[in-house]
């Protein structure tokens, strides 16, 4: 097995895990939250849960992060970033990016103590919040994921 298929199937298992996640807890976890728990509480358990999964999501990314810039490095893909056919690589980075970012640097340094403060104030309106965010990041991770199989197979929706 070459170094790219291994590379690429690593790649593929870390967006699995990582993207699979967000889709569980946008989907499932969110709105079951909001049918059991009273305004005030939601935001606490949500904040336990994410907790657990927030090391799940931070390890994937990372993993998914490496072996994507190694594949870019490997198959000398760099030129094709910024091409009309090849957008999708542009939405992996931008997606990638954006988690990288709220996982390692927004949440630890004042995302988490910023919804924690708003939380107290407005705890039904922070939940609201919480789950609208995490609809806009599921949504725009199913059109990098969709937008980078079609495309390696061939599928280009912008010449």
């Amino acid at each position: 097995m070459s170094d790219i298929a291994i590379a690429l199937a690593i790649h593929v298992l870390a967006i699995v895990l990582w993207i699979g996640g967000v889709a569980m807890v946008t989907t499932i976890l969110l709105p079951a939250v909001r049918r059991l728990k009273s305004p005030a509480e939601r935001v606490a358990f949500f904040d336990a849960i994410e907790r657990r999964f927030a090391w799940q999501a931070r390890a994937t990314s990372l993993i998914a992060g490496i072996s994507g810039f190694y594949l870019v490095y490997r198959m000398n893909l760099g030129a094709m970033f910024g091409a009309p056919a090849f957008w999708w690589l542009d939405a992996m980075l931008l997606v990638w990016l954006i988690f990288t970012l709220m996982l390692f640097i927004a949440e630890p340094l004042f995302l988490h103590k910023w919804f924690a403060a708003r939380a107290l104030r407005a705890p039904a309106s922070t939940f609201d919040l919480i789950q609208r965010m995490h609809w806009v990041l599921l949504i725009l991770s199913l059109i990098a994921v969709f937008g980078a199989v079609a495309g390696v197979n061939g599928l280009t929706f912008f010449s």
